[in-house]
């Protein structure tokens, strides 16, 4: 399984291979979102992509990180 890279944005093809979830600084990368303005974003509702919670945590919805960059099958 393909890890995200802590440093570069992360290609379409790194993106597929990531799990169903991601945490928020995870999925923000792909947009150049820091990891406070990731959460920040969540807060306010305006995150690019689906988050949903679990168990308390947030979690991004890898599919909608694809789908939000036109890289949807």
């Amino acid at each position: 399984m393909a890890t995200p890279s802590e440093h570069t944005v992360p290609t379409l093809d790194e993106i597929k291979g990531w799990p169903a979830t991601v945490d928020p600084a995870t999925g923000g990368k792909p947009f150049g979102i820091s990891r406070s303005y990731a959460y920040e974003l969540i807060k306010r509702g305006d995150f690019p992509a689906q988050v949903i919670a679990v168990g308390g945590k947030k979690r991004v919805i890898t599919a909608s990180i694809l789908q939000a960059l036109g890289g949807a099958e």
